[in-house]
């Protein structure tokens, strides 16, 4: 079985990724990897792109198509293109259909995943403590505040450590970030061209000639 210890870190570290890359990143990743299965819904994607190939082949030949020279040929690719946009619709309106009720299912078990859990797992383990401090190694008061709410006095409760491992993975976060920024910044630097510098002093004799 998972330790706790473990669990609240994964937790946080998942609730931090989903803020940092964002819900609607995630579910349009999601998205496509559930169109690359074998269902239902990835046949009908893959029919919606034939279409729509069909559609736009279409209407560049009926845009090229003079509608007085070429009367009959325009009228059957007006035909044509008019069919298959009223199937592009509808497809598309299923398509969207689709994926709007798959991520609504996403961003349930998401929630679930980080913010439920977040307050499911402080909750249910409120009395359970993580590990236990040094005896005589803290005063009273810092103790009670590491077992609050409700651990044994003289241990860690999961809600301090669920808060410590918020400020750890913000921390590592932040410093990684920083880390990064500098090494782009670096790099941006040293691709500069040289006539971003400036102009290149005269000597002064050249100076004295161009004054003369």
């Amino acid at each position: 079985m998972i330790s706790l210890l473990v669990l609240v870190l994964a937790v946080e570290l998942g609730a931090h990724f989903v803020n940092t890359v964002g819900a609607a990143t995630i579910n349009n990743l999601l998205w496509n990897l559930y169109l690359a299965l074998p269902t239902q819904t990835s046949k009908q994607a893959a029919e919606k792109q034939t279409l729509q190939k069909d559609y736009l082949t279409i209407r560049r030949d009926l845009n090229a198509t003079s509608s007085q020279d070429q009367f009959a040929k325009w009228a059957k690719l007006r035909r044509q293109h008019d069919k298959l946009l009223e199937q592009l619709e509808k497809m598309k309106s299923s398509h969207d259909a689709s994926k709007a009720k798959f991520d609504g299912t996403i961003n349930i078990l998401r929630w679930l995943a980080t913010t439920g859990l977040k307050f499911l797992i402080p909750f249910w383990y409120a009395k359970q403590p993580m590990f236990w401090l040094p005896r005589g190694w803290f005063p009273y008061y810092v103790e009670w505040i590491l077992s609050f709410p409700r651990a044994p006095v003289g241990s860690v409760s999961i809600a301090s450590w669920q808060t410590a491992c918020t400020g750890v993975v913000l921390l590592f976060s932040d410093t990684i970030t920083a880390i990064l920024g500098l090494i782009v910044g670096a790099k941006m630097a040293e691709k500069q061209p040289a006539a971003d510098k400036g102009p290149i002093p005269q000597s002064r004799e050249a100076k004295s000639k161009k004054d003369s």
